[in-house]
């Protein structure tokens, strides 16, 4: 047998459910929930400035809000679908800190009341969503740990060598049936923890290597965690309402799928189809001739009359100068006439000197 199979035979509940700090008396199932809520502030806090879309203190403000809305959201899902529990005890149900808090009732009121303030605050809301998906996820896999300390909505039998010991007093549902103390159970806490924790990362990652448009992380994170919700949900024991042989919180899982694949699918198209109206405007405008060209048309055929004007100023200035010449031209001629008045004389003699041909 492998050394960590024979070193890890179970895994022990805690005997308390509260921790002793001097004076003080914290219940764990609080200070994991706490915790999971500062973690998954800090990230997405981090988120906003990583995108510079707002700042950590935008994050801590808005957390105020979403987690108070989340918290009851949460207890109010979770004494409605079991109400068995509080219609003879209606003072248990402000009880947080005995445990029962359902997450899909607090996604529901939590996420789209922080999403209200981060709008009003001016924060782009998809953005904002693709920020705190990872961060939800994060949250969710230290918070499940209050689960353990309460020793609460673990799974049917296992022989594992990670199986759960559950003290007796603690097994509820069909847990109670099963009396040896030996028995183990499915930590479903722990997979649902480290189901979130990869969740998380895979969110980062896919954030990290791709073009992601808004709210698509969140409908991705909707879809990862309804798939994680499902198979837990499936090895759990505790007493649940059934529909059609399925626990009433499978079949929110299977709807928190659904609507985050519709959501994706619909929006994506949406936006295919924008990105293609904008490729053909694009197409239109490069056939039009572009009004920037036709003003240079048209400063060059300026430009064009301006040369014009300018050749016959040079033709005119050319006419001028040869009327110049013309007018003094006469002056000229009367010179050469002058010239050869004087000239016969010359020619005279010159002839006297030539022998007579008789």
């Amino acid at each position: 047998m492998p050394l960590f199979v024979m070193s890890v035979a179970s895994l022990p509940s805690p005997s308390s459910g509260s921790l002793e700090i001097g004076p003080l008396n914290i219940h764990a199932y609080g200070l994991m929930i706490a915790l999971g809520v500062v973690a998954g502030v800090w990230l997405m806090g981090r988120r906003f400035e990583q995108k510079g879309i707002g700042t950590r203190d935008d994050a801590n403000g808005m957390a105020v809000w979403a987690v108070l809305a989340g918290v009851v959201g949460s207890r109010i899902y979770h004494v409605l679908t079991d109400w068995s529990k509080f219609e003879d005890n209606l003072g248990d149900i402000p009880k947080i800190w005995q445990g029962g808090l359902g997450i899909p009732g607090g996604l529901a009121a939590g996420i789209p009341v922080g999403l209200y303030y981060l709008k009003r605050k001016g924060i782009p809301v998809g953005l904002a969503a693709n920020c705190g998906a990872p961060a939800i996820a994060l949250a969710q896999a230290i918070g499940r740990w209050g689960n353990y300390w309460n020793q609460e909505l673990y799974g049917r039998t296992t022989t594992l060598p990670w199986g759960l010991e559950i003290d007796l007093d603690r097994r509820t549902g069909d847990a109670s049936k099963y009396t040896d103390p030996n028995t183990l159970f499915h930590p479903t806490f722990l997979y649902e923890s480290l189901s979130n924790l990869a969740l998380a990362g895979l969110l980062l990652l896919i954030d990290k290597r791709y073009r992601v448009r808004p709210g698509h992380l969140m409908a991705m994170y909707l879809m990862g965690y309804g798939v994680i919700r499902f198979f837990v949900e499936g090895l759990r024991i505790d007493e649940a309402d059934h529909v059609a042989g399925l626990r009433w919180n499978q079949w929110v899982a299977l709807a928190a799928v659904i609507g985050g694949g519709i959501y994706l699918a619909v929006s994506s198209r949406k936006t295919l189809a924008f990105e293609d109206s904008l490729a053909e405007d694009d197409v239109v405008a490069a056939d039009e001739p572009p009004v920037v060209e036709a003003a240079d048309a048209g400063e060059s055929d300026v430009a064009e009359a301006e040369a014009d004007t300018a050749d016959v100023a040079d033709v005119a200035d050319v006419a001028v100068t040869d009327m110049a010449e013309a007018e003094a031209d006469p002056a000229d001629t009367a010179d050469t006439a002058d010239t050869d008045t004087d000239d016969p004389e010359g020619g005279a003699s010159e002839a006297e000197e030539l022998p007579s041909d008789s």
